[in-house]
């Protein structure tokens, strides 16, 4: 083994270890390895950074876009919510229905995005038909895994693979030739799924706590939010007018949160009362978001919340009015800038083991955190005590570019359901739009008139013409951490490549499997991507292996198509752990899973889907 090949064992090897960790962010892990790559000589310049140019990077980019356009305009949540009127009450329908569904979704949009957009209807359905809800997640979660297999843009792996064969001269896949082996394993995971799989799964008890509701009114109902709620008015004598919310100390001193402030344009006064004057309230009010340096004024209304031992105290000391929120105003807490939204703690969030004062959460993220919901507990968790842990959800309060903001940091938060929807309704008035955009796009790949990355460019950029999606919502869009993953380990590849490692490897392989015939080489890879893809990333993943099919085929003298085909698909196979896929994760907290549950049902899964792939890729994919 030459010098060279160690140095490039050591990066990757540095680089799947901080993968597994998570000490670092993926998308730094990345860049590092650009960077190493480059100061040891092993790429160039060009080779090193070739990623962030490559063809499959730029339409995985264009259909985070798209993706974010169609949930924005709230065409998902609709054609999510009308599969699932059909769903019923059987607990063999509800399986099929939301599996069938998901699937469907998630050929075309982000896995992620379609199960956090069909959750809160799914649980809602389980509820209403006293059916656990741990019965229904994980299948709505797997779905999801398998409907992305189905087409060329359901899941970022289907491109790696087909722009791979077009860099080395092969025909790519197109956007259909996916669909006939990824409805095969569909069919076969729904069915495992309705007759054996749902049987494996915990049984727990309906619990009202674990809903997930969408509306913000909901939600304030659900998180109790009227008990501890206050308007506090700033009386004339008020010592507190004058000064910033800083020097209030509401936070550190009365345990306080003052979430918004109501303040009269004009008000006026009418009669003297005591040592002030008697203000009346002008109906004409202003909602201001306050941050530390908001200046109060006479007459202003705090909408607070806290304990009533608090409130009372914060209001003898600072001579304040009090009186309970008005329920009519939505307790001033949800306006077209201001809103509500839960997020979830997945498994490695940097959140888990503090509490909100120690994550500094408001200052960090712009945001107030209004109720701590932990599955299982029907407790009122204390905010400024509580440690957070693994599957706690939070309901939190502010800006919503804010809240939408969160969705970027995959590794500390998922957000719930579609906050986007409550933000402007004229954006909801485009989905129709939006749908002729995504069925134009559709068009033009599957009749290849253009190259699916000219098609997706094309798709984005109307949608943002059209007002379907903000050229800043556009940007808030993308998962940037995905798309530096990506474009930093196509180098990787064409390192691995370049001092012969992938040869080495696949030689291996052969030596090993190739006696046996193709069929047990595919099966070989197949099982090594399915084993990578339950601690790595699956787009990371591809990019390894991809590659080493690629040499194997050739080395074997076969075509390479079923072995490519066979890495794509076991890529998305993240089924034996709630941290192989988003989507395992964001079902967790509310099925109250076990790691051993999606084992129980993701490893027989697999092997299915490894047994399938073997009976139907030659046949489809001849050697």
């Amino acid at each position: 083994m030459t010098s060279d090949m160690l140095i490039v064992l050591a990066i990757l090897g540095v680089a799947v270890l901080l993968f597994i960790t998570e000490w670092l962010r993926v998308d730094v892990v990345a860049l590092a390895v650009v960077v190493a790559l480059m100061l040891t000589g092993i790429l160039t310049p060009q080779e090193a950074i070739s990623g962030f140019s490559n063809p499959a990077v730029l339409t995985i980019a264009a259909l985070f876009v798209i993706g974010g356009a169609v949930m924005q305009t709230g065409l998902a949540g609709a054609i999510g919510q009308r599969i699932l009127r059909i769903a019923g009450d059987s607990p063999v329908r509800l399986t099929l229905t939301i599996m069938i569904s998901v699937a469907l979704l998630s050929a075309v949009m982000s896995d992620a995005g379609t199960v956090a957009v069909l959750l809160p209807a799914t649980i809602s359905l389980a509820l209403s038909a006293k059916i656990s809800p741990s019965k229904l997640l994980i299948p709505l979660a797997f779905g999801a895994l398998l409907g992305g297999a189905t087409t060329l843009i359901g899941t970022p792996p289907n491109i790696i693979v087909s722009d791979l064969l077009r860099e080395v001269g092969l025909e790519p896949f197109q956007f259909f030739d996916y669909t006939p082996i990824g409805m095969i394993l569909l069919a076969a995971g729904v069915l495992f799924m309705v007759f054996i799989g749902r049987r494996l799964l915990p049984d727990h008890k309906p619990k009202q706590e674990l809903q997930r509701v969408e509306t913000p009114e909901e939600l304030v109902s659900l998180y109790r939010l009227p008990d501890n709620l206050f308007r506090l008015r700033i009386r004339r004598g008020s010592h507190l007018v004058n000064k910033t919310l800083n020097e209030s100390r509401f936070r550190r001193d009365f345990n306080l949160t003052i979430l918004s402030i109501l303040r009269s344009q004009q008000p006026w006064s009418v009669a003297p009362f005591g040592e002030d004057l008697l203000d009346w309230e002008s109906d004409n009010l202003e909602t201001i978001t306050p941050d530390a340096d908001t200046i109060f004024q006479p007459g202003d209304i705090l909408v607070s919340q806290g304990k009533p031992n608090d409130v009372a105290h914060a209001a003898a000391y600072w001579n304040l009015g009090v009186l309970p929120a008005q329920s009519e105003r939505e307790y001033q807490i949800i306006t077209d800038e201001i809103g509500i939204a839960e997020v979830l703690l997945p498994p490695r969030s940097s959140l888990v083991g503090k509490t909100i004062v120690d994550a500094q959460f408001g200052t960090l993220y712009k945001l107030t955190v209004l109720g701590i919901q932990r599955p299982g507990s029907k407790d009122i968790l204390d905010l400024k005590e509580t440690v957070l842990h693994f599957g706690d959800t939070l309901l939190i309060q502010g800006p919503w570019h804010n809240i939408l903001s969160l969705r970027d940091r995959r590794r500390d938060f998922i957000v719930m359901g579609e906050p986007e929807q409550m933000t402007t309704a004229p954006t909801r008035s485009k989905a129709p739009i939006a749908l002729l955009i995504l069925v134009g796009m559709l068009v033009l790949m599957v009749t290849n008139l253009i190259s699916v990355t000219a098609a997706s460019l094309l798709a984005a950029l109307v949608m943002i013409l059209t007002g379907c999606l903000a050229i800043d919502e556009a940007y808030e869009a993308v998962d940037w951490k995905s798309i530096v993953l990506i474009a930093g380990m196509l180098p990787m590849s064409i390192a691995l490549a370049k001092v012969g490692l992938v040869d080495l490897v696949a030689q291996g392989l052969i030596n090993a499997l190739g006696v046996y015939g193709p069929t047990m080489v595919l099966g070989g890879l197949f099982v090594l991507t399915s084993i990578f893809t339950q601690v790595l990333s699956n787009t990371t993943t591809t990019v390894l292996i991809a590659p080493i099919a690629l040499v194997s085929a050739e080395t074997l003298g076969v075509q390479p198509y079923a072995f490519m085909m066979g890495i794509a698909i076991a890529a998305s196979m993240a089924f034996a752990t709630p941290v192989a896929s988003p989507v395992n994760t964001l079902v967790m907290g509310a099925g109250n899973y076990r790691f051993s549950d999606y084992a129980k049902v993701g490893v027989p899964m697999i092997f299915i889907m490894l047994l399938l792939s073997l009976l139907a890729l030659p046949v489809l994919w001849p050697y």
